[in-house]
């Protein structure tokens, strides 16, 4: 291997990291404010709500996240004069954009069920107890519900998270030049494939590095029983 080269590859790659996190950061608040939406719904929308969340659930979920930015991004493209009369063709010619709804949606539909769970998982005795104090309403849902879904959740939140950092690395099949669409630029050039998916892959590892431990960080802030054990 030409340690040379991959440096040189390792700072060409660097210039694609910013649109790499401000593709996974966007779509992670979207998508967890959308799949947050979704929960509630699901929770307390009765029959017709829980109809509609599965439905989004299943073709969001049962579909490649790959041939779901295809059909935004290229299907769409079809209906040009359409989307033009909406007013929202452009949005939908922006690859940027396509990818962020394709990410977006695909992460909701993840973390909906990731949240719906935390809710059920808030016990009826922690609710009743809140009531008994006088809580209810947005009250009750801001102060005892969400904290408790949230650490609930939080785990398999995590690695949604860490999942759709990965997945940002397929918006370069849509002419997106963050990390890995630099990387497959530069293998058009030099043809040196495995010295340059080593360095792309180390730049994936070493984001996933600090995103772990900045959850791990979370999860102990949210858990004051470790804490005490610690100070114990």
């Amino acid at each position: 291997m030409d340690l040379g080269f991959m440096w040189d590859t390792f700072l060409t790659l660097l210039t694609g990291l910013p649109l790499t996190l401000e593709l996974a950061v966007t779509s992670v608040v979207a998508g967890s404010a959308l799949a947050l939406a979704i929960s509630l719904l699901a929770v307390t929308g009765g029959e017709i709500g829980r109809t509609i969340t599965r439905a989004y659930v299943f073709v969001f979920r049962g579909s490649p996240l790959l041939v779901q930015m295809f059909l935004i991004y290229y299907g769409l493209g079809q209906f040009r004069h359409g989307l033009q009369d909406l007013g929202v063709w452009g949005f939908f010619r922006e690859p940027y954009w396509c990818a962020v709804l394709a990410l977006t949606l695909n992460t909701a539909a993840y973390c909906s069920e990731i949240f719906r769970g935390g809710l059920l998982a808030v016990s009826a005795q922690e609710i009743e107890a809140a009531r008994a104090c006088g809580m209810s309403g947005i009250l009750l849902f801001r102060r005892i519900i969400l904290p408790i879904a949230i650490r609930h959740a939080l785990p398999a939140y995590g690695n949604e998270i860490i999942l759709m950092i990965k997945a940002t690395a397929l918006a370069s099949v849509i002419t997106i030049m963050e990390v890995t669409g630099l990387a497959g630029k530069l293998i058009a050039d030099s043809f040196r494939a495995f010295e340059i998916f080593i360095v792309a892959g180390a730049i994936y590892l070493a984001i996933i590095f600090i995103v772990t431990r900045m959850l791990m960080a979370v999860d102990f802030w949210l858990s004051p029983h470790m804490r005490m054990r610690l100070q114990s």
